[in-house]
């Protein structure tokens, strides 16, 4: 135990910059996928077929295709067309895009579950489209989809990992590393597994008590 706790004293420093990387990964990817799946959504529910189409289309090639090919695509593809990313913008960029997906999905479940007699009484005070979405629709659809966004947040958080394949320095990416270097496999995996949920943990018990909240306020 103490020859545990003495080398995690020691990699904790190197492991440091693999957190730093991750959190800024799952940050700026949450933010893109929250902006593009409101956008998705409000697309799908339009009143537009074409739009609406259009919007379903979207989510679902996104979905269909794994996370890990649309990094690929984004680090190696489109610097063939003359778009160059860093490895660090390219996973934001991928995981901001595919999560949006499932955020459009999560955004029109809200959206959907909102009491029509409100949006039609907002209707009736001749609200334009954007400010009945501001002043009406949104501020009830985020209560409720606030739990999937507190465990999508989670998922985001582990699925930074995948940002190690085009040589992002996140966290698994540095313990992979770390554990080369020094052949301390049980050590270093140890201490990764126990990061990640110090990490994840936090988020998890945010979304269990926001589950408890909204499950109180809808009796």
């Amino acid at each position: 135990m103490m020859s545990f706790l003495n080398d995690a004293l020691e990699f904790l420093p190197i492991l440091a910059v693999g957190i730093q990387n991750t959190l800024l990964v799952t940050l700026g990817s949450l933010v893109l996928s929250t902006g593009l799946g409101l956008v998705w959504a409000i697309m799908r529910l339009s009143k537009n077929a074409a739009l609406s189409a259009c919007g379903a289309t979207i989510v679902n090639v996104l979905r269909s295709i794994p996370i890990i090919v649309q990094l690929f695509y984004i680090y190696f593809v489109l610097p063939e067309i003359g778009v160059e990313l860093t490895a660090l913008q390219a996973a934001i960029i991928g995981l901001g895009i595919a999560y949006s997906a499932y955020q459009a999905e999560d955004f029109r479940a809200g959206i959907q579950a909102l009491d029509r007699g409100q949006i039609e009484a907002a209707e009736s005070l001749n609200m334009s489209y954007g400010l009945m979405m501001r002043r009406v629709i949104l501020p009830q659809a985020v209560k409720i989809i606030l739990p999937s966004y507190g465990n999508t947040t989670v998922m985001m958080l582990k699925d930074s990992s995948l940002a190690s394949t085009i040589t992002v320095g996140e966290l698994s990416l540095q313990g992979k590393l770390l554990a080369a270097s020094t052949f301390q496999n049980t050590t270093v995996f140890t201490l990764l597994a126990l990061l990640y949920l110090v990490m994840c943990g936090p988020l998890m018990l945010a979304n269990r008590w926001l589950e408890r909240r909204m499950s109180v306020g809808r009796h």
